[in-house]
């Protein structure tokens, strides 16, 4: 079983990508799937995809899929039950494509300095949150978004009262996943620094989330 970890940049680039391919790539090793890892959208094809059990939008941003043909091919990847997991800046792609929003959920909109917060389970019954105590503390960016997901299963909030300058209030979803599409959807905002990828809690939730998001995946494979 292979997946995808795409993490391509044409906006800002996060110092921690090299951190998550890496960490990605050891939970494969560990779990029984292989990473190839990559940021040529020349990968984005309908054959290529085919080949992936699920595609992982690492931090990209800006343009990430090279234009209308790899627009086209995760399109029909995810319409056709492959599935998607985005990790944190992915959300800060492709702003003027209506399918990847719906895909990943909610555009990035603003965030202030990073700094500790507490973030509170919403659901224990998924694969990405099932492991966690009902309150996370931990240091990472703390994402507002445009928008808030519509239609969507909402896995983690964040507790605004516990940093400063979150915009979004009281229900501040953090992490979600959805089938609106075809295949599965799973996005968190979780993973600025490059300390997150060496977080056990922190990995654990990111393998949990694309297990999920992998189609034909059962309870005894993960």
């Amino acid at each position: 079983m292979r997946i995808l970890v795409y993490s391509r940049t044409t906006e800002y680039r996060h110092e921690s990508i090299p951190a998550g391919v890496a960490a990605l790539t050891g939970l494969g090793r560990a779990h029984g799937f292989t990473v190839v890892a990559t940021e040529d959208p020349a990968v984005l094809t309908p054959g290529e995809l085919s080949a992936f059990a699920a595609v992982v939008f690492l931090s990209t941003s800006g343009e990430a899929s090279g234009g209308p043909e790899g627009r086209a091919a995760l399109e029909g990847y995810v319409r056709g039950g492959g599935g998607f997991a985005g990790i944190h800046s992915a959300s800060a792609s492709e702003y003027d494509w209506p399918f990847y929003g719906e895909l990943v959920g909610a555009w990035f909109d603003q965030h202030p300095e990073p700094q500790p917060g507490r973030i509170l389970v919403a659901d224990r019954g998924h694969p990405a949150t099932a492991h966690l105590p009902a309150v996370w503390e931990r240091t990472d960016e703390w994402y507002d978004f445009r928008t808030r997901p519509r239609q969507v299963k909402v896995l983690l909030r964040l507790d605004e009262t516990s940093y400063e300058g979150g915009r979004t209030g009281a229900d501040h979803p953090l992490a979600w996943c959805h089938e609106n599409l075809g295949g599965r959807s799973f996005y968190t905002a979780l993973g600025h620094t490059a300390e997150s990828y060496e977080e056990p809690a922190m990995l654990a939730h990111l393998l949990g989330g694309i297990q999920w998001a992998m189609p034909h995946v059962t309870l005894d494979d993960r």
